[in-house]
């Protein structure tokens, strides 16, 4: 358990970043902890119109810790706008994509915003160290084999979007000793249960307990757009689209692009998106719902979110 800890602790020190986008999650929280004498500004994004369960965790996590923290809210109309710059930059209408990187959108805009050019990020835990609530269940044998999937096709909208902005995402789990290290756990130290409750990123838990609050240390695996509120978003598309709207527009759609769009969320990223760009599709090894190529080894498409394929 040690090594993991010096090993994160090296490839924190490598960060020259002065923000740290803080959820008040399990990964951020470490960072936090790793981070602390470097005092980063921590940024958390909240929805102001729907719950954001991250609320409380990240003001206890830079509580725990003496960092500063800015709280930053937005109202509908802010996200709404937010979630057309993160189509037009990511390129897919794909929604749970979309709505859960709304919120790095909006906090490297931040950064952008107060003159910095660079931020710090929790991506690559979940992939590495087995952070999905899909993986709990799943064999050891199965489990090794989704990971070393996940391995070769992860990727993080948050670097495309800082890209975009002109801000460098430094996400210290996707160090290249950090990857190697997760390569080689035993399952146990991956999956595992504590207090009669399975839980994935096991050594993670266990390695920094007693040195973050054992709130967080503990806390069940939250998407970003539960923690956020973004996932409000779904409820509000629901209210404000009416239903013949809505089945007569994904009709047209099917019948002149040959995409099947599933939500009255989706029908609201696929106009947008096409505003911005072209949907270029494939009659070999595509996504039946919207004809785009699906990556080998991936189970789901990344254009419009289909899964499982």
């Amino acid at each position: 358990m040690q090594k993991i800890i010096e090993i994160l602790q090296t490839a924190t020190e490598t960060c020259k970043a002065k923000h740290l986008a803080l959820s008040g999650g399990l990964d951020s929280t470490i960072l936090a902890y790793l981070l602390k004498e470097k005092k980063p500004r921590c940024i958390a994004i909240i929805s102001k119109d729907h719950v954001a369960n991250d609320l409380t965790y990240c003001q206890m996590a830079a509580q725990a810790f003496g960092l500063d923290l800015d709280m930053k809210s937005y109202d509908i109309a802010q996200i709404l706008q937010a979630a057309e710059k993160t189509i037009q930059i990511l390129g897919n209408f794909n929604d749970i994509e979309i709505r859960n990187n709304i919120v790095p959108y909006l906090a490297i805009s931040e950064v952008k915003d107060a003159g910095f050019d660079s931020i710090i990020t929790g991506d690559g835990a979940d992939e590495l160290f087995a952070g999905y609530n899909f993986l709990l269940e799943k064999s050891d044998k199965d489990l090794k084999l989704d990971l070393a999937r996940l391995a070769k096709i992860m990727h993080f909208p948050s670097h495309k979007i800082g890209k975009a902005l002109g801000v460098q995402v430094e996400s210290p789990f996707c160090h290249p000793d950090v990857i190697e290290f997760a390569k080689n756990l035993p399952v146990s130290s991956l999956v595992n249960t504590h207090n009669g409750r399975k839980y994935g990123k096991f050594i993670l838990r266990e390695s920094f307990e007693g040195t973050i609050p054992t709130q967080i240390g503990w806390r069940q695996k939250s998407p970003m757009q539960d923690g956020s509120g973004t996932q409000g978003l779904t409820h509000f598309f629901e209210g404000i689209t009416p239903d013949d709207v809505f089945f007569e527009k994904i009709k047209k759609i099917r019948q002149n692009d040959n995409v099947i769009i599933r939500t009255k969320e989706s029908l609201f990223y696929y106009e947008t998106f096409k505003k911005y760009h072209k949907l270029n599709q494939d009659s070999n090894n595509s996504c039946p719902d919207c004809h785009y190529t699906i990556e080998e080894n991936s189970k789901f498409c990344r254009m419009c979110g289909r899964f499982p394929i």
